[in-house]
């Protein structure tokens, strides 16, 4: 949550992207990894810990700042529900990922009873990962399989004719050595009013260049670089803590 704030309410983010997996007590929880272990000052697997057991741990324990300093440690920091995402963060877009099969069904339970189906993309690495989230009347991002499929035929003879049923596409720059983004997979994408949104960017050179070649959302863990990027190249307003620092104010 410290992270989600400070992304909308210091920099101005358009959308959050994140991951859900289910707790030991069918609560629907954010957090990547399958394991408490490699951010937490806990161990064993997610679906192990009921919610109160998982927030209880330090979910700060392991993280650095730029100079490799614990920044969080000791100071709060928990696991959130996503349901307490959805209650901070009102109007803000959110992108989720569904890391495993059991959490796809209360995880669209969950956004119907915030009636958050305008403002929420549900996604998927693999879509056996939300066979039980089919239905679901929100955004569609693309699978796996949907981009490769869409990366390989639209660069054959009479593949222009493939348009994969999703509502954005979400890919990286680069995959296990291999060029992924194109401006002609972009071009094409946009011939079938399809998005395209990029993961993940830090560099701002890499930020340049893609937004040269018109993709339309970037995902970054450096949402401070990105705000200066797109200030200096898209005309984008300062971003928030920028405007109150200046004693501009913010509407």
């Amino acid at each position: 949550m410290v992270a989600f704030c400070s992304a909308v309410d210091d920099w101005g983010a358009d959308m959050l992207e994140l991951d859900v997996r289910l707790s030991k007590d069918g609560v629907v929880m954010v957090i990547h990894d399958e394991t408490v272990d490699r951010t937490t000052d806990g161990t064993g697997p997610v679906a192990e810990y009921t919610r109160a057991e998982l927030q209880e741990l330090d979910a700060g324990y392991r993280f650095e700042d730029i100079d490799g300093r614990p920044a969080f440690r000791g100071q709060g920091v928990t696991i959130p529900a996503l349901h307490e995402l959805l209650e901070a963060c009102p109007d803000v877009w959110l992108n989720i990922e569904a890391k495993e099969r059991q959490v796809a069904g209360p995880l669209v339970r969950l956004i119907r009873e915030h009636q958050a189906q305008h403002r929420v993309l549900v996604a998927a690495e693999h879509e056996r990962n939300r066979i039980d989230a089919r239905g679901y009347e929100g955004p569609w991002g693309a699978s796996r399989t949907d981009c490769f499929l869409f990366w390989l035929l639209h660069r054959m003879p009479g593949g222009a004719r493939f348009t994969p049923r999703v509502d954005v596409f979400q890919v990286p720059d680069r995959w296990k050595g291999y060029r992924v983004l194109t401006p002609q997979l972009i071009e094409e994408a946009h011939r079938r009013n399809i998005p395209v949104h990029v993961w993940t960017i830090d560099d701002p050179d890499d930020m340049r260049r893609l937004l040269s070649w018109g993709v339309d959302a970037i995902q970054t863990d450096r949402p401070d670089v990105l705000s200066d990027v797109l200030v200096a190249e898209a005309g984008r307003p300062l971003p928030p803590v920028l405007r109150r620092g200046a004693g501009l104010g913010v509407s």
